[in-house]
């Protein structure tokens, strides 16, 4: 859902998950895109977006409080995807949570 972002009114928080993944698919698409359909059914969930280059993959999900954030990293279907991350898909990841006051939308 790139631009989720852009509706939503401060403020809120947003958990920028940065990684470098392995060679390989392993099974990676199926699994990102189940976790952003679960994500999107969470109580708090406001929005994701996401890029990925050959090098350097974030994703950003948008969230209404902290207690949101938190709930979903113990979602046990999120938690099985992230074992399986450190495992196999991911040379190195980090994440930060973020406190958004403001924001501004241009469209051109």
């Amino acid at each position: 859902m790139v631009g989720a972002a852009r509706n939503i009114e401060p403020p809120y928080y947003a958990v920028i998950f940065t990684s470098q993944r392995t060679e390989g698919d392993k099974g990676y698409e199926v699994m990102s895109n189940k976790m952003v359909e679960l994500a999107s059914k969470q109580k708090g969930f406001l929005g994701v977006e996401s890029a990925r280059d050959q090098e350097l993959g974030i994703t950003i999900s948008y969230w209404d409080s902290l207690e949101s954030i938190k709930a979903w990293k113990e979602n046990s279907a999120h938690k099985v995807a992230q074992d399986k991350g450190k495992r196999e898909w991911y040379k190195n990841f980090s994440f930060r949570v973020c406190k958004v006051e403001r924001h501004r939308f241009f469209e051109m």
